[in-house]
Order: structure tokens, then sequence, then C-alpha cells
């Protein structure tokens, strides 16, 4: 039994090549995940939340993954979230530091990523 093996990831980025290799990066983990490719298409999933985390890129179509979390946030859902983004700027930083979630920017090492996902297990399956 791996760490991850009562862990769901549920994974929101508008890039088909981003959500399959990240998926399967997450497999090799030990993760089970399912992929979205907007925030609509996720909140229309009705996903369940126990033991599980959104890995939540920042810029998507419609609603951003900033607009998804505070979403998330009004409708009182507790998934823990970590931001991805290939945006390397000021502002952005600035935004993700004042959610105060975890937020890697890509291209981002699989150990770092694996590091989140074992802090958020460890926090939410004890």
């Amino acid at each position: 039994m791996t760490e991850f093996e009562q862990f769901k990831i549920y994974l929101v980025d508008d890039d088909p090549s981003i959500r399959k290799g990240l998926s399967r990066l997450l497999q090799s983990f030990g993760c089970s995940v399912d992929t979205f490719g907007s925030a609509e298409e996720f909140l229309e999933a009705k996903v369940q939340e126990p033991n599980s985390c959104l890995i939540l890129d920042i810029n998507l179509g419609q609603m951003s993954g900033f607009g998804l979390q505070q979403h998330l946030s009004d409708i009182g859902s507790t998934i823990p979230i970590i931001f991805i983004t290939a945006y390397d700027d000021e502002h952005t930083h600035r935004k993700m530091l004042k959610t105060g979630t975890p937020f890697l920017i890509k291209p981002f090492a699989d150990q770092k990523l694996f590091q989140i996902l074992q802090s958020v297990a460890a926090r939410i399956t004890q």
C-alpha cells in the first residue's frame, strides 16, 4: 500500500499535454487522478472531497484558478489546493502568497510536487 493509495487528486489545467503528463506523474506516485480542462468542468463534476487535493492552474479560460478557489471557499469547501502556473512574475507571486496555498512554477521538479503532496496528504488523512 502506497502512502497515496487512499488519496484522490483533482487536476484542473486547460493544457491537455500538462494534464496528461501530470496525470501520469501523479499515478506513478500512487495517486488516483481525475483531470479537468476548466474550472467550470470541475464544478460540474460535483467531486467528492474526503482525502483529496486540487492541483489548480491559475490561468484558465473563463474562470481563473483564483476565481475557482474563491468560489470553493464561498461554498464552504475545505479541499486543499496546490496552485501551478507558468507565469513567474511579481504580481502572480504576490497573489499566490496572499492565498496561503502552496504553489509551483512550471516547469517544476517532480520531487517538489511529491513533497508538497506528502505534506497535504499527511494533514488530511490523519
